[in-house]
C-alpha cells in the first residue's frame, strides 16, 4: 500500500515507481500497474479487494464435490472423467479442473495417480509413523530387532491390462 501512501502525498507517478524499484528491487510492480493504482486512488477508489467480475461463478467446486470426486477415483483408479461427470451431474470440464488442479492427480497408463504426495499418502504415512512410534514406546530395545533388511533385488512384473 506504499503507492497509495505516496499518491496521497501528491508525489508524481514516476517518483512513486522509482521509490518502489529502489525499495523492492526486482520484486517491484510494473510501471503500468503502479499507473493503474494511482489512477484508482485519484478516482477515490481505495479498495484493496477485487471487484466482482462478470460471468457465472464457480458453484460446483465445493469441498463436498471435490471429496466425492476423490472417493470415486479411489474406488476405481481407471474411472474416466466423463463417467465421474455423469455420476455427479456436472460438466466434464469442471471435473477435469477439479481432478488436475484441486486434487493434483494425473492420468497415467489408464490409471489415475497422484502427481506428488497427496492427502491420501500423507494420511497413510502419518498412520504408519504413529504405529511405529507406538511400537517404539512399548519396547524401545526390541524396536530395532523387528526391522528386516535385505539386499536389493530387481523384480519384473507385467500387467497385461495396463500394458506395463
Amino acid at each position: 500500500m506504499s503507492s497509495r501512501f505516496f499518491s496521497l502525498q501528491g508525489r508524481a507517478l514516476k517518483e512513486i515507481h522509482a521509490i518502489l524499484i529502489e525499495t523492492l528491487g526486482e520484486h517491484a510492480q510494473l510501471y503500468a500497474t503502479v499507473k493503474n493504482w494511482v489512477a484508482q486512488f485519484k478516482d477515490g477508489d481505495f479498495s484493496i479487494c477485487d471487484a466482482p467480475r462478470p460471468g457465472r461463478p464457480k458453484t460446483v467446486t465445493t469441498p463436498e464435490i471435490i471429496e466425492q470426486i476423490h472417493e470415486l477415483i479411489l474406488e476405481d483408479r481407471r474411472i474416466s472423467a466423463k463417467s465421474v461427470a455423469r455420476q455427479l451431474v456436472i460438466s466434464c470440464k469442471r471435473v477435469g479442473s477439479i481432478i488436475h488442479e484441486d486434487l493434483d492427480i494425473r492420468k497415467h497408463s489408464a490409471k489415475w495417480i497422484p502427481k506428488c504426495l497427496n492427502a491420501d499418502k500423507k494420511s497413510q504415512r502419518f498412520q504408519s509413523s504413529e504405529q511405529l512410534l507406538e511400537f517404539f514406546r512399548r519396547d524401545p530395545n526390541d524396536f530395532l530387532l523387528r526391522f528386516l533388511t535385505m539386499d536389493k533385488t530387481w523384480l519384473y512384473h507385467y500387467d497385461p491390462e495396463t500394458k506395463q
